[in-house]
């Protein structure tokens, strides 16, 4: 094999590629990798990808051809890349765009699936999707009824058959929407140039008139903003689906900045009252909520009754919007295959999914239609630079931690007590700079903000409690908040520019990149964000962190590591119960 000195890239035969980034001299290789290829480990230098058929399929919804992941890889391999490998991509993406899921003529109940002759014999010998089809109509068509749209999709990409849905999509209830000239306060608004390059290409696809698919883009970016271009283009009545009740506040406060649309025409399904108006806002949770839950653990999750679920049919939706799609739980997923006639759009910051249903995502919600990376925006200054820091912390009692089973040390790792000394460390580093400390342990959390006489903000502090806070934040009056996995999704704090992360769940990449997304809405100083992560030493969080860290070094983020000076003996009296 011969071997191109210099270059960053081996391809394996199994379509694993290592990236080696001693030998790379242009930041893009990794971007362009990461459009259809996912980021399965880093080891120091060495990065190891893999060409997922999913990942390909993504890229092939973006309109990447298989020739250009070929070129782009024979450009940047070190060795000449095998003959199956090449053959894999050929045919992995040939295979999307392969199915088409059309309308019927003349049928108002019924849909046609065409394909190659080929392809439409082998899936019509499947026994799985038997149920789902009715008449052989030609030797490349199949008929079946509209209710099975989802459920066909989904059984179809698990087979590994992307479909491309043309079947088109109800108009919905109209909804006179007009974008502001001006924000209510008098501020010219208008989507920045990647925002309507998003809202453009949701609308792409002539042939099914625009209506599926996710846009990626990096907290801060204003997923939101897309969302309501989207909404004003389709003039309909709209539910938006979002991960918690300070979401759903900030949805409304947005659309009536940037809209025409009146306050009583906005309604809010939440715990706290349940409006259907024509644009509604609800939560993951209301949704995911059951009759069961407060019954026997016995009853499964296919037998229990969400009854908010009803939501999805009390008015005539022309779009549905999925705010932090990478949230959507597996009740919301199920009627979702029933909505395939109703427009539907993602918005996210990334499409890892740590129960691995981004398929479902694909399937149900739609391909990616629009990504930027978020290195891109930071150079843009649409987003603020960030330096990533993985703080390793001495272990606080040796003995303790490994008495106990697996998850007893993970706790004990995360809730490692030198790990206040550090905090204070840290802040005192960039005092005056408003700052989060974020944890997943309440008693840690409450620990800290005692020690640092800071308020702290849990899932217990009620709504009104917690806007308060933010307000009394963003005013300066509260320099630090301690808080809790609240923060992780869609609070708008722009003037976060410091974040200590002392405890996360696990491995979870979405996590670290939400908490991290907190911190880079862009600084009226332009001044660079700071992300701490404190790590036990010789534990098991240290492989938890590299676990959360992946998505973030997949974007083009580094974590330089430092080792923090504990007074042992001083910490353990102070921090001893």
């Amino acid at each position: 094999m011969m071997e191109s000195k210099g270059k960053p890239i081996i391809v394996l035969s199994d379509l694993t590629i290592l990236y080696d980034e001693r030998t790379a001299n242009d930041d893009s290789i990794r971007e362009r990798l990461s459009v259809f290829a996912e980021l399965m480990k880093q080891a120091g230098p060495l990065h190891t990808y893999r060409m997922t058929h999913l990942a390909l399929w993504n890229a092939a919804s973006l309109g990447m051809q298989a020739d250009e992941v070929i070129e782009m890889l024979n450009d940047h391999a070190r060795y000449a890349i095998a003959e199956q490998v090449i053959r894999s991509i050929r045919q992995i993406m040939g295979r999307y765009g392969r199915l088409m899921l059309e309308r019927m003529n003349g049928e108002e109940q019924l849909l046609q699936l065409r394909g190659d002759e080929a392809i439409i014999n082998d899936i019509a010998g499947e026994a799985s999707l038997n149920s789902m089809f009715s008449t052989r109509v030609d030797a490349a068509t199949i008929s079946l009824r509209t209710d099975r749209r989802g459920l066909l999709k989904q059984e179809l990409l698990r087979l590994g058959y992307p479909v491309i849905d043309t079947a088109g999509y109800r108009s919905g209830e109209t909804l006179s929407v007009t974008l502001r000239d001006a924000t209510r306060l008098g501020v010219p608004f208008k989507l920045r140039e990647y925002q309507s390059q998003a809202v453009d290409r949701f609308f792409e696809d002539s042939r099914a008139g625009g209506g599926s698919g996710v846009i990626v883009l990096p907290c801060g970016a204003g997923k939101t903003i897309v969302g309501i271009g989207v909404l004003s283009r389709l003039q309909c009545a709209t539910l938006i689906l979002t991960s918690s009740l300070t979401s759903v506040n900030q949805w409304k406060s947005e659309i009536l900045d940037k809209t025409t649309i009146d306050s009583e025409s906005i309604g809010e399904y939440s715990s706290k009252q349940k409006q259907v108006r024509p644009i509604t806002i609800a939560t993951y949770n209301m949704m995911a909520t059951s009759a069961a839950s407060s019954e026997s653990n016995a009853v499964g999750a296919e037998e229990q009754d969400y009854r908010h679920l009803q939501l999805f049919g009390e008015r005539d939706w022309g779009l549905i919007i999925y705010d932090e799609v990478h949230m959507l739980p597996a009740p919301v997923f199920r009627m979702t295959a029933d909505l395939q006639a109703t427009r539907r759009l993602g918005l996210t910051a990334t499409l890892v999914r740590e129960d691995g249903r981004e398929r479902d995502v694909f399937s149900l919600i739609g391909p990616k239609r629009y990504e930027l990376p978020w290195k891109q925006l930071e150079q843009s200054g649409d987003i603020a630079a960030i330096h990533c820091e993985e703080v390793r912390v001495p272990l606080h009692d040796a003995s303790a931690y490994w008495v106990g089973n697996a998850r007893a040390r993970a706790r004990l790792a995360a809730e490692n007590p030198n790990k206040t000394a550090v905090v204070r460390q840290l802040l005192s580093r960039h005092k005056g700079r408003p700052a989060l400390v974020i944890g997943v342990y309440l008693r840690q959390l409450e620990k800290l903000a005692n020690e640092l006489g800071a308020p702290l903000l849990t899932g217990e502090v009620a709504q009104e409690e917690r806007a308060r806070l933010y307000e009394a934040f963003r005013r300066g009056e509260h320099p630090v908040l301690v808080v809790s996995k609240v923060a992780n999704f869609a609070v708008d704090l722009p003037d976060a520019s410091v974040a200590v992360q002392v405890s996360g769940s696990y491995g979870s990449r979405q996590e670290e990149a939400q908490r991290i997304g907190r911190l880079l809405r862009p600084k009226r100083d332009h001044s660079e964000a700071v992300f701490y992560s404190l790590v036990t030493e010789g534990t098991t969080e240290v492989d938890y962190a590299l676990k959360r860290q992946r998505f973030m070094i997949e974007q083009g983020y580094r974590y330089s590591l430092t080792a923090a000076a504990v007074q042992m003996k001083e910490e353990k009296g102070h921090d001893a119960e």
